[in-house]
C-alpha cells in the first residue's frame, strides 16, 4: 500500500529533509584527500543529533554507522571507518535523518579533488538522470514513466543501470511502498497522487550493470571493478508537480 502523507506529516518530512541537506553541505566541505570515511560519519552524526533528529541508518537492520560511505567501485552501503580518501577518488555518501518520526533520505557522489574526465562524466550523467526523472513527477503520471526517463539518460551516455537496487517510498518508515526502479516501460506502474513521498535514486556503473555484496553482507561493489555513482533526493508529489524535501532553499535543480 502506498501511503499519502498529510500536511502535518509533510511538515515533519520537510524538516527531516532540511537536516539531511544541511548534512550534505557539511560533507561537501569535508570531503578532501586525507580525510577518513569514519571522520565524515562523525561529522554527520554530530550534526544530525544537534538538530534533534536521529540518524536513520544507524542500527537499521544492524547497520553500524550514521552514513553509508561508498568509495570508487563501491555502489552502496559502504561502512565508514579508517579508510582515507585519495586525490581522484569518488565517494557516494547516503544520509538519512528521522525527525519526530519521519524520514528524509538523500545520497550524493562527491569528487575527491580532481577526477578523470570519464569519472566526471559519470557524476554529471547520474545527476542529470535524477533530475530527468524528477521533472516528470506530477499527479496521474505512472511511476515507471519516471523510471524510463532515468534509464534513457544513463544508457544514452553509454553507462549501465543497476537493477538489483531501487528507490522507494518514504515516510514514517525509511522504506515504504512503492519500489522505484531506475529502468522501466513508460505508462506502467502505479499512478502518482498528491502526498506521495518518494526517494528516487539512480545508481549507475561505468561498466557492466552487475554488482555483488562483500563478505560484510552490506557493501555492494561492481562485479567488474568499474566505478559507480549514486544520487538521490526525497520528493513529495504536489497538486501540480513535485517538491524536493532534501534540498536547501538557495540550491536549485540541475
Amino acid at each position: 500500500m502506498i501511503i499519502c502523507k498529510s500536511e502535518s506529516e509533510l511538515r515533519l518530512m520537510r524538516e527531516a529533509g532540511r537536516i539531511v541537506a544541511e548534512t550534505h553541505r557539511l560533507m561537501a566541505q569535508a570531503v578532501k584527500p586525507g580525510v577518513t570515511t569514519g571522520e565524515l560519519d562523525e561529522i554527520a552524526e554530530k550534526y544530525i543529533r544537534s538538530q534533534g533528529a536521529i540518524p536513520s541508518f544507524k542500527g537499521y537492520n544492524g547497520f553500524p554507522s550514521s552514513i553509508c560511505a561508498s568509495v570508487n567501485d563501491e555502489l552502496v552501503h559502504g561502512f565508514p571507518g579508517s579508510r582515507k580518501l585519495n586525490e581522484g577518488d569518488i565517494i557516494s555518501i547516503d544520509i538519512g535523518a528521522q525527525y519526530e518520526g519521519f524520514h528524509g533520505d538523500s545520497a550524493w557522489t562527491y569528487a575527491v579533488g580532481s577526477v578523470t574526465p570519464e569519472v566526471q562524466r559519470l557524476l554529471d550523467v547520474t545527476e542529470e538522470s535524477l533530475y530527468a526523472g524528477l521533472a516528470l513527477v506530477k499527479p496521474d503520471v505512472r511511476l515507471y514513466t519516471v523510471s524510463h526517463a532515468i534509464q534513457k539518460v544513463i544508457e544514452a551516455a553509454g553507462f549501465s543501470v543497476v537493477r538489483e537496487y531501487v528507490g522507494h517510498g518514504i515516510g514514517a518508515d525509511l522504506h515504504e511502498e512503492p519500489q522505484i526502479p531506475n529502468y522501466g516501460i513508460p505508462d506502467r506502474g502505479p499512478r502518482l497522487k498528491p502526498g506521495m513521498a518518494l526517494a528516487i535514486e539512480p545508481m549507475v556503473n561505468i561498466g557492466e550493470r552487475y554488482v555483488r555484496t562483500l563478505e560484510d553482507n552490506w557493501t555492494v561493489v561492481t562485479q567488474d571493478g568499474s566505478w559507480c555513482a549514486h544520487f538521490e533526493h526525497t520528493v513529495v508529489v504536489t497538486e501540480d508537480g513535485f517538491e524536493i524535501t532534501t534540498i536547501l532553499p538557495e540550491q536549485t535543480e540541475a
